[in-house]
């Protein structure tokens, strides 16, 4: 499902960081609604589960136990991480190219 990348409030390449849980991440992909599995979703306890019809954002997360994980999170969920600290995902150079204004370059894919 293509999604109109207008609508969503972070770019690909923001970096973001959970309202909640405070781990960081950089956005790598975005569906325009909830995409994920139903079981996924009822595991979240009801007083935090969030809607499905907003943007949910695929991360490049770590947090202080591990660099190395990606996180699904609603928009509701996540505000920008303007602390210019850097990212040490591994997978951080298989989707982009370098750092511009704060946001990071997408690397872009052959067709």
């Amino acid at each position: 499902m293509n999604i109109d990348y207008n609508q969503a409030k972070f770019p690909i390449g923001k970096p973001v960081k959970h309202r909640l849980f405070g781990f960081r991440g950089i956005v790598f992909d975005v569906d325009p609604e909830f995409g994920n599995t139903e079981e996924w979703y009822e595991s979240i306890p009801l007083d935090a589960r969030p809607r499905k019809d907003q943007p949910f954002y695929h991360l490049l997360a770590e947090n202080e136990d591990t660099t190395s994980y990606v996180a699904y999170v609603s928009e509701q969920n996540l505000e920008p991480d303007d602390s210019d600290e850097p990212f040490s995902h591994p997978e951080i150079e298989d989707y982009f190219i370098g750092v511009e204004g704060g946001c990071y370059i997408t690397r872009q894919k052959a067709n």
